[in-house]
């Protein structure tokens, strides 16, 4: 176990505003027309990745000099050098690409700082919603509209039976099947929402949601960021499978397990989990 690598408030501040001018550039060629690539693994790439991941590694590079970058757009590093960081931002420059394509507003910038295979800081900024997510593990989570206030942002409690609320479970606008309309059907009521990128998480971060089910593949950058807001806001991620939580580098390939995004812990959903994926 390493020590603990703190960030202060001005570099926090530092890459929050550096997030959001990385989105402003995004926009530029989200209002404009262009071109869109196809990468080895079938999936979408526009000059909108690339200018993202640019200027996330600059920003990183400028404010925290020497911690290592690992971004999807620069993913073929080793795990033999990998597995020797103690600590390192993971970036998705552009979580959403096919929501950016399509011109829902669904995407967003992520910058994550992992420890010890753990998410201890994110930041998630949605442009088109000009809405931005932050969090570390000693520092709470918050969240800001524009150049609004900022605002603390908490899980919420679950809904008691009695109050004939329903949960919220949000889903990937992209992504559902068998697996999730198993787990579904054991729930209490509840309403279901499809939405796309890591803004899922950030709904369960700031109390909006209780649930987001994973049963689709994804990638560590996909998720570390926002896990790293729900953390701070009272959640949690886990493994589908073994219930154990979401962790970061610790294996050769980046593909995330199935998991569930929680705020409250609850036997109901514990118990439907390993049922559905029977």
């Amino acid at each position: 176990m390493t020590a603990r690598f703190n960030l202060t408030e001005t570099q926090c501040a530092r890459l929050l505003e550096g997030v959001i001018e990385a989105g402003r550039q995004v926009m530029a060629i989200y209002e404009r027309e262009f071109d869109v690539s196809i990468k080895a693994d079938d999936s979408p790439v526009t000059e909108a990745d690339m200018a993202a991941h640019h200027a996330l590694v600059a920003l990183l590079n400028d404010t925290c000099p020497g911690v290592p970058i690992l971004s999807e757009e620069d993913a073929d590093i080793a795990f033999e050098t990998r597995r020797a960081w103690a600590r390192y931002f993971l970036i998705d420059p552009l979580d959403g690409t096919k929501e950016f394509i399509s011109k829902n507003g669904e995407f967003t910038l992520n910058v994550a700082l992992i420890e010890d295979g753990e998410p201890v800081f994110g930041i998630v900024h949605a442009p088109v919603l000009e809405t931005s997510w932050w969090g570390s593990t000693e520092g709470g989570a918050f969240k800001r509209v524009g150049r609004g206030d900022t605002t603390p942002i908490r899980v919420r409690e679950l809904p008691s039976p009695e109050s004939g609320t329903p949960w919220q479970i949000v889903a990937s606008r992209r992504h559902g099947g068998d697996v999730l309309e198993a787990l579904c059907q054991r729930l209490p009521a509840h309403e279901r929402v499809s939405m796309g990128s890591s803004i899922k998480l950030c709904l369960v971060a700031e109390g909006l949601a209780d649930l987001y089910p994973r049963f689709a593949p994804t990638s560590e950058w996909d998720t570390a960021a926002a896990h790293a807001v729900v953390r701070a806001a009272g959640g949690d991620v886990l493994e589908a499978k073994t219930r154990s939580p979401l962790a970061y580098n610790q294996k050769a390939e980046l593909l995330n397990p199935w998991f569930i995004v929680f705020g409250q812990r609850d036997a109901r959903w514990l118990e439907a989990v390993p049922l559905a994926l029977d």
